[in-house]
């Protein structure tokens, strides 16, 4: 069996030769972003999404962590830190699993598959429960104004407001440059 360092570099190619955008943060392979679209016939499917993932010095024996960069309306994700409440990630993580795991089946069945009754997101998962229509308004709502391939990304949390007017005054842009912005960005 390979060392968990040499585990790591494998694990981070894969992903990294498969069809994400992955963009390294420093100069380690223990942080960077991923790229995930939303999950074909699903209400997230038009959103694009910036994933955060953290590798512990124990990978693959200890899970990677999972969060969100731009907002998303979900029970099981927090919206102010992007944390992701998913059992496989967070209990039940095993080294039989790999990235291309977290960004091919786990991420989307937690976006296919909302579970309101152990939410993160108490306001996500009543209007779920309560309201299923108005509930899937805001998830389009959400994947339409934060998560949208051609909109800079806009990050979860405080300063959201001050972000978005500044990214307007700077870019000037046509629009056409946009999918380029989105990646020079650095995070908050």
């Amino acid at each position: 069996m390979s060392s968990p360092s040499k585990r790591r570099e494998m694990d981070v190619m894969k992903l990294m030769m498969s069809d994400y955008n992955v963009e390294m943060i420093n100069d380690g392979l223990s942080e960077f972003n991923v790229e995930f679209h939303g999950p074909k016939e699903s209400l997230y499917e038009a959103g694009v999404w910036k994933i955060r993932v953290e590798l512990p010095d124990a990978y693959p024996y200890k899970s990677p962590s999972i969060g969100f960069v731009n907002k998303i309306f979900h029970p099981n994700v927090d919206e102010l830190s992007g944390s992701v409440c998913l059992d496989v990630i967070n209990q039940s993580w095993s080294p039989m699993f790999d990235l291309l795991n977290v960004f091919e089946v786990f991420l989307p069945q937690l976006l296919l598959y909302p579970n309101p009754s152990d939410p993160l997101n108490g306001d996500a998962a009543s209007l779920m429960m309560k309201d299923p229509k108005q509930y899937d308004e805001k998830v389009k709502e959400y994947c339409e104004r934060y998560a949208k391939k051609d909109n800079d990304i806009k990050c979860t949390g405080e300063d959201e407001s001050e972000e978005d007017e500044i990214s307007d005054n700077e870019s000037g842009s046509s629009g056409k440059d946009d999918d380029d912005d989105v990646a020079g960005h650095a995070d908050p």
